[in-house]
């Protein structure tokens, strides 16, 4: 009966991971592949890889909150967490058949909080620590956005000089034995480096999804000791003991390659090409600033929501560009109106000086639409809250009321 159980655990575990390799990539390499920087395959293969380093190296720290910091591990037995991986499973794949990545994050530690409250066992202060680094999290990256965005986004857009490609910026020589990949025809030296600069920026974000999300996959097995099986492994000399959550890991990073490969192909449909608008300069910004503050937050056993993050810093970012129409001086004295716009990362092309600060007119600042289409994005928005609210309603109400979990 446990052997069976525990198939079915790993069997839910691995939906669940499939599902945040759809969210992920598409988060992670939307902008090189919208921009024809890479394929949807070389995006799965990248994704998989950088996934799985960044759950191997920090995803242990939140693996342990998830698993025993939110309820007591004698709450969280292997049955509760299958039910659990079931409902952060169903929500994120709904969120998939939209084409929305939603918050993976959000969504587990709202599915065991159900668990929590069910049972009376929801530790309130972690539950609390997480909440509020999820308020501090956007602000911080609202505002670091907005600095770069006011101060140093025009010299980076002068730098990088990113832009959309129509056709591909990579092309395959076969004219000898080996395949050998070279630049397009037409494609200069600095399209090549703004090109690789969004790809290792994308590996980037796959690595600090990692870190944060593969306890979203395996947490509530890991916390019930179901993948106890320690196994000796040795490598080029070197020997390892493969424990509880080593297995998860190796789960989890499996199923995430699965998704990469498969379903991600609607996520990074929706991020490369119809939600957005946004520069690819712009999006190396924010993909940074958001991957460093999911890293960071990871390696403390936080788990974060990557996506609220990225969106508060695509906001700070085209607030902290509007702002440059307006010297301090000038606000203090009220003698000029500046017009905040999201819009105003398109305010200069792709390697163009921009004037000094207090010197734009904002009349030359686009309006919001300018940058993402409205419609999609409040589809996006709407989603994106529904999935933690279905998973955690859900959980509540069958922990409280299914009596085959025993609580």
């Amino acid at each position: 009966m446990t052997e069976t159980l525990l198939l079915i655990g790993i069997l839910v575990a691995v939906f669940v991971g499939y599902n945040i390799g759809g969210a992920t990539t598409g988060v992670s390499f939307g902008p090189a592949v919208g921009a024809n920087v890479m394929t949807m395959v070389g995006a799965g293969a990248l994704m998989s890889f950088f996934f799985f380093l960044g759950g191997w190296i920090i995803g242990p720290a939140v693996v342990e909150t998830l698993g025993e910091g939110l309820v007591p591990r004698e709450f969280l037995t292997l049955e509760a967490g299958i039910g659990i991986l079931f409902f952060i499973g169903l929500a994120l794949f709904l969120g998939n058949l939209f084409g929305v990545p939603a918050s993976t994050s959000m969504t587990a530690v709202g599915a065991i909080a159900g668990l929590g409250m069910a049972t009376d066992s929801l530790d309130w202060a972690t539950m609390g620590e997480i909440v509020s680094w999820w308020i501090v999290a956007p602000i911080v990256a609202f505002w670091v956005s907005g600095v770069i965005g006011r101060y140093f986004y025009s010299r980076i857009n002068a730098w990088v000089a990113i832009s959309r490609r129509e056709t591909q910026l990579w092309s395959v020589d076969r004219t000898g034995t080996v395949p050998r990949i070279r630049a397009a025809e037409g494609t200069g030296k600095r399209e090549v480096t703004g090109s690789l600069i969004v790809v290792a920026i994308g590996c980037y974000m796959a690595f600090s999804s990692g870190a944060s999300n593969v306890a979203n996959a395996v947490a509530p097995l890991v916390g019930s000791e179901a993948l106890d099986y320690p196994t000796t492994v040795g490598v080029a000399g070197l020997t390892t003991t493969i424990g509880n959550m080593e297995w998860g890991v190796i789960i989890a990073g499996v199923a995430v390659t699965i998704g990469a490969f498969t379903i991600a192909r609607r996520t990074l449909a929706t991020m490369g090409n119809d939600i957005t608008n946004l520069p690819l300069t712009a999006a190396v910004v924010v993909m940074t600033v958001s991957a460093t503050i999911v890293t960071l937050l990871s390696a403390i056993g936080i788990p974060v929501q990557l996506v609220v993050v990225s969106t508060m810093s695509i906001i700070g970012l085209g607030w902290g560009r509007a702002t440059r129409t307006t010297t301090v001086s000038d606000v203090v004295r009220g003698e000029k109106e500046t017009r905040v716009s999201v819009g105003a990362l398109t305010a200069e092309e792709e390697g163009e000086e921009a004037p000094p600060i207090g010197e734009e007119e904002p009349a030359d600042i686009p309006k919001a639409s300018d940058l993402f289409d409205p419609s999609t994005t409040a589809r996006v928005i709407a989603i994106q809250n529904f999935v933690p609210v279905l998973a955690t309603i859900g959980a509540y109400l069958t922990f409280r009321f299914v009596p085959v979990f025993g609580f």
